[in-house]
């Protein structure tokens, strides 16, 4: 697939929402009209906004990013971090194990400390 410069995301979203007002459109996207308004200026959004967009959008991260990497599961976990502020133990121990797997998978890491 080819990409898209993560700056023209701003651009993409300006031409969907077209003449409908920033606020409306904000509102639908789940973002606030500061935010959308910034990211219409070429600002490039935090992961959640950028979720939002691309979803809004109906488009594949992977589209900007570049990368035939699995986007959806690395946005809802970030998405989660910053929405559930006080998460269960069973919620911690489930994204722990699941870094861990994702960490060991990498194979051997170089010796920082060395």
């Amino acid at each position: 697939m080819p990409k898209k410069p993560l700056e023209s995301l701003g651009a993409i979203v300006r031409e969907k929402r077209g003449t409908r007002k920033l606020r409306e459109t904000a509102q639908e996207i789940g973002i606030s009209p500061a935010t959308l308004l910034r990211v219409e200026a070429g600002r490039i959004p935090d992961v959640e906004t950028f979720g939002k967009l691309c979803k809004w959008l109906k488009k594949d991260p992977n589209e900007f990013l570049g990368t035939t990497q699995p986007t959806p599961s690395f946005l809802s976990v970030s998405v989660h971090f910053k929405a559930d502020k006080n998460p269960n133990s069973e919620t911690v121990n489930a994204l722990a194990k699941m870094v861990l797997l994702a960490v060991a998978s990498q194979g051997p890491t170089p010796d920082i400390e060395g």
